[in-house]
């Protein structure tokens, strides 16, 4: 009997501590999340800027930029749950010369530590491949297929330009 009402007993303390466990905030990610975070114009991602309606973009404007027969297409905004992914192309020769991602999700601290990560893994695996064919980042499975979506629809873009 002594044994049941000890078992109860611990796993009623057990329980309570459970519930009442509160995780922490991790509070100097902001400042490395800022620095990891890519620049525009290094032929990575744009600037991010969560406070505009907890999504990252810069101004997106598609065309061609008439050097040495390079065109710059932007992709279409390709929608993920957690807000859309929009990606500027520049091909040179039918190569993929230059990446940049204008518009990506950034509503909460996590999607900027997420995308600070995968961002520029993307845009590295792109410049490497030459195509849409890329493997998608692991832990960012959303922001992945939205820049697959969004790099697909400027690469067929570039080749209609």
């Amino acid at each position: 009997m002594r044994r049941v009402i000890l078992a109860i007993i611990a796993t009623a303390v057990v329980l309570f501590l459970l519930l009442s466990f509160k995780s922490h905030t991790q509070s100097g990610v902001s400042g490395a999340v800022a620095a990891a975070s890519p620049t525009p114009g290094d032929g990575s991602a744009g600037s991010a800027s969560p406070a505009a309606g907890g999504r990252a973009s810069a101004g997106a404007t598609s065309g061609t930029a008439g050097t040495s027969g390079a065109v710059t297409v932007t992709g279409a905004a390709w929608p993920t749950i957690y807000g859309p992914v929009q990606v500027r192309i520049t091909v040179s020769g039918g190569k993929i010369t230059a990446v940049n991602v204008l518009e990506y999700p950034a509503g909460t601290q996590r999607d900027v530590q997420i995308n600070a990560f995968a961002i520029p893994e993307l845009n590295a695996e792109t410049l490497a491949a030459g195509s849409a064919k890329i493997d998608t980042v692991s832990g960012a499975t959303y922001t992945s297929q939205g820049y697959l979506g969004s790099l697909q629809n400027a690469l067929d873009k570039a080749d209609a330009a």
